[in-house]
């Protein structure tokens, strides 16, 4: 095992590898035009984050209340370390209250 420190925090892994975040977010009708607006505050945000890579924002094609974000990460502690900051809390207060339904996080790594 090698030691890294890994967006601030110290532990012990075997490897180290990029990941991607899905979040699925079901808008309440009439919100698309808000949730616009607050997202590319959370993304611009989300940008000074120690270890984020890229994203993007996604509608549904047959539903545009469902809202997709994917964004990659060096790793899954840079994206913990993001998800329960409270910058992140911050710019999604407003996002929160726009949803029918809690929004599904996937965390996802190479299988290679």
């Amino acid at each position: 095992m090698v030691k890294y420190d890994v967006c601030k925090f110290n532990y012990w892994v075997t490897e180290i590898k990029m990941i991607k975040v899905i979040i699925e977010r079901v808008l309440a009708d009439d919100m698309e035009r808000t949730y616009d607006s607050e997202i590319r505050k959370s993304l611009t945000a989300i940008m000074t984050a120690k270890g984020y890579i890229s994203g993007a924002s996604y509608r549904n094609i047959n539903n545009p209340n469902i809202r997709t974000i994917i964004t990659n990460w060096d790793n899954v502690a840079c994206w913990n370390r993001w998800h329960k900051s409270k910058t992140r809390r911050e710019v999604n207060k407003a996002i929160i209250l726009m949803l029918i339904q809690d929004e599904k996080i996937k965390v996802l790594i190479s299988q290679s």
